[in-house]
């Protein structure tokens, strides 16, 4: 069939759908509007069979849905309608929640229903959720609903005739007045809620250190304590905040701009407090057993290691997926220390969520000097990624179980296997960001998939679903399980995988291998090669990545992206 998705931005969900249609040979083109008149406009150019809304702020006109199926991926139960469907459940400490496929009608949220699907809801952040628990769940639901519609014999249910999912109802748009956290009066397990609800849009507005901010994330500590809203430490760029019974580890603040300002970007919170933060102690991350039972009651750490028999995990979870100067600078030190351990496996992420996305548009934007801070950025990437395409002593498998996007799937690459969740979405170019790559890419995109497909890809930039990332050669085993229980998978995996009689051989083949590569190859060359158009790109103030890099930190309207620097 023609599809056409429609869109307020093209997120993780339309992404996915965009990848799992277009596996299913549906032909599907893609519409990124904030207007309703612009959704019209594309059926005229597309003439679709169906138009199918993923993520759709904007009301569809009334003469497109007379005139052909509108289908509306509603993120809730069957009675649940408003705009905040997931914010409420998370707010509200729902436990199982749904998605709804319903035909787009005059009442927002209540036209036939086409497909539904229940989800499981852990206390996780909502983005986490929405691209996780939430996506799995929807995509089932939304290729039910298009493989309905194909048929031509399904006939949706009239809503008036379904019982509403227990907690469903019609709700406002949550508002700032209901995520204000009360630090006096609420307990630990409200305000991670209410952080959880608003992660990572829109945050919690707060007073913090005489200004106003928007908090993002939110963990809980286990020791300390303090004043209620007193700040205690920082670790990994987050501030700890006491609450009334405990305290919290708030990971990123964006401030709070006047009307017409700039929107500011989000930050890790030390260094959008740089200049107002007391001194405060920083704590160093929880040390896990080397058996990996871990202390009892681990604190928070953006960073983790620990050890399962000859398998050593080392596992990271940055916001976004963004990896500033400094996040690749402490990854590439844990793994370092990691290859000081007596294993035979490493495991190179394997948390759920994002794997990464490479470097941090929002710091970079934020930088006094942008082209400065780019180039620092990249060269630490550069570093990490060498590290891991230069270990010869152990194998290393790089666990991608969540999303991952240009230099964040050349890391990924640079290991000896990639192990990918099934409901992960790739993303494995630059263009659309105005750069030419670095990560040594040109080395390892190739290597995988042939030269002609690594151009194709790069050009076309296009996501890919897990499964035909695995029939490209992208990634070497797609894991089918739930969200939470990928890291189990992965580490049980590389179990057999330390343990298998093949890899003493694997071992000394790869340690053949780098030798062979440096002599033909050398990894110095292509970093210098890539290094030199990263150069070019970063310093010249003409650049479209500039723009295009503004535009995404401050949430602005993207400019074209121009032709691929890929040559």
């Amino acid at each position: 069939m023609r599809i056409l998705l429609v869109a307020s931005a093209f997120n993780s969900l339309a992404q996915r759908l965009h990848a799992e249609l277009r596996d299913r040979a549906h032909s599907v083109a893609v519409e990124v509007t904030p207007r309703g008149d612009d959704v019209r406009d594309a059926v005229v150019r597309h003439s679709p069979d169906l138009v199918l809304a993923p993520m759709l702020r904007a009301v569809v006109p009334r003469d497109v849905w007379e005139s052909r199926a509108c289908l509306i991926v509603h993120p809730g139960p069957v009675g649940d309608r408003g705009p905040s469907s997931l914010d409420w459940a998370i707010l509200e400490g729902a436990e199982e929640w749904g998605v709804t496929v319903l035909q787009a009608e005059e009442e927002m949220d209540a036209g036939p229903v086409w497909a539904t699907a229940r989800v499981r809801l852990p206390r996780v952040g909502k983005s986490d959720l929405y691209r996780n628990e939430l996506a799995d769940a929807a995509v089932d639901a939304a290729l039910t609903a298009v493989e309905r519609f194909a048929s031509g014999t399904y006939t949706p249910l009239d809503q008036r005739t379904l019982a509403p999912a227990p907690g469903a109802r019609t709700r406002p748009p949550m508002r700032q007045a209901a995520r204000r956290i009360v630090w006096a009066d609420d307990a630990v397990e409200t305000v991670l809620r209410k952080l959880r609800a608003a992660d990572s849009q829109p945050g919690v507005l707060d007073e913090l250190l005489g200004a106003e901010w928007f908090l993002h994330g939110g963990h809980a500590e286990p020791l300390l304590r303090g004043r209620p809203g007193e700040l205690l430490a920082t670790r990994a760029g987050a501030v700890c905040r006491a609450t009334r019974d405990g305290a919290v580890w708030i990971p990123e603040l964006r401030a709070r701009t006047g009307p017409g300002e700039p929107r500011a970007c989000k930050l890790p919170a030390t260094l959008a407090l740089a200049g107002r933060l007391p001194a405060l102690p920083e704590l160093p991350a929880p040390v896990p057993s080397p058996d990996g039972a871990g202390d009892g009651e681990p604190g928070w750490s953006d960073i983790r290691y620990d050890e399962r028999g000859p398998v050593g995990v080392l596992s990271f979870s940055f916001p976004g997926g963004a990896m500033s100067t400094d996040r690749c600078r402490r990854l590439l030190a844990a793994y370092r220390a990691a290859c000081d351990r007596p294993t035979t496996a490493l495991v190179l992420g394997g948390a759920r969520d994002f794997f990464s996305n490479g470097i941090h548009l929002g710091v970079i934007e934020a930088a006094p000097d942008p082209a400065a801070e780019s180039w620092a950025n990249i060269n630490a990437m550069d570093d990490l990624v060498e590290a891991v395409l230069t270990t010869g002593d152990r194998l290393v498998a790089a666990a991608v179980g969540g999303n991952a996007a240009a230099g964040g799937v050349m890391l990924a690459l640079a290991a000896d296997e990639v192990w990918c969740r099934s409901g992960s979405v790739l993303n494995p170019h630059y263009r659309r960001m105005g750069l030419y790559g670095s990560e040594y890419w040109t080395y390892s995109l190739p290597r995988r998939v042939g030269t002609a497909a690594a151009e194709r890809i790069t050009r076309e930039a296009l996501p890919f679903s897990a499964a035909r990332a695995r029939e490209t050669g992208l990634v070497d085993r797609v894991v089918d399980c739930a969200p939470d229980r990928f890291t189990d998978e992965v580490v049980r995996l590389a179990g057999r995988w330390a343990s298998s009689p093949a890899a003493p051989a694997r071992l000394a083949a790869k340690k053949a291998e780098i030798e062979r590569r440096e002599a033909v190859t050398p990894l110095a060359a292509v970093r210098a090669r890539e290094l030199d158009r990263m150069r070019r790109i970063f310093f010249d103030p003409e650049a479209p990545y500039h723009a295009l890099r503004r535009a995404f930190a401050r949430k602005q309207p993207a400019p074209a992206p121009g032709p691929s620097p890929v040559r």
